[in-house]
């Protein structure tokens, strides 16, 4: 039987990268995928492609947005299993001194303050032994300079990842992951090109031992084995996705 037969799950930010692969990776396991992106149209075309799911738009800055579409999944799943807050944003790559108060704060609303909502209204409508797996980044931990904002809202996943985690268990699991960098629409907003550029490219890889950026699967596979009953003794678990950057 696929290891989430049955399952209903929640997916931000699902209409492409990482959040795709992440619901695209859960429906092949059995699971009912609510598909959720600002982009509704993109979260329709994904939820349409696979069997038994949804769409629905959510701007996660949105606190009604949010808790309508955890009444959504309520109401057409009758509660969820899993929840995976995905959706996320850098900011142009700069200099501290440079980023507008806008955007440092923007920043936290997208990348932190939407975990919090998620987990403040799915909470009490999961099941037990539910999971709550958000993604979290590798500058949480490991900053480097041009996204300074951006990791601190990341590294405040990974610790709110596990308060919550704490304050949850033994009902609800709560983890994360923490990637590195992958040719998503991330490249697009961080420094506003569609594909890096060869010596940029070559240079990012070398700090990743394994030898290449993240792929949306890579991702994926790590979240699906936290929210899986192979994980059920782990909690408060930030799983690093990076090739090995983390130990370099």
């Amino acid at each position: 039987m696929p290891r989430f037969q049955d399952k209903r799950v929640l997916v931000t930010g699902a209409a492409a990268g990482f959040g795709e692969a992440i619901a695209r990776s859960f429906a092949a396991e059995g699971a009912r995928v609510l598909v959720t992106d600002i982009d509704e149209g993109g979260a329709k075309a994904v939820a349409e492609s696979l069997s038994g799911c949804l769409a629905s738009r959510l701007d996660v800055s949105d606190e009604e947005e949010t808790k309508n579409v955890v009444d959504v999944a309520v109401r057409e799943f009758g509660g969820l299993d899993v929840v995976c807050p995905n959706a996320g944003l850098p900011h142009k790559m700069s200099p501290m001194i440079e980023l507008s108060t806008e955007d440092f704060d923007r920043q936290f609303v997208i990348n932190t303050r939407s975990v919090f909502l998620a987990a403040k209204y799915a909470v009490p409508h999961m099941s037990e032994g539910g999971a709550i797996v958000s993604t979290a980044s590798i500058g949480g931990l490991r900053p480097r300079p041009g996204l300074t904002a951006y990791n601190a809202s990341k590294g405040a996943v990974v610790t709110l990842t596990r308060g919550l985690a704490t304050e949850l268990a033994p009902k609800i699991r709560v983890c994360c992951v923490t990637p590195v960098s992958a040719p998503t629409g991330f490249d697009k907003n961080a420094m506003g090109l569609d594909q890096l550029p060869d010596e940029l490219e070559q240079q990012v890889i070398s700090g990743i031992p394994m030898g290449r950026r993240a792929t949306p699967q890579d991702v994926a596979n790590a979240i699906l084995f936290l929210a899986s009953e192979e994980a059920s003794f782990l909690t408060g678990v930030c799983l690093d996705v990076d090739g090995g950057r983390s130990i370099q």
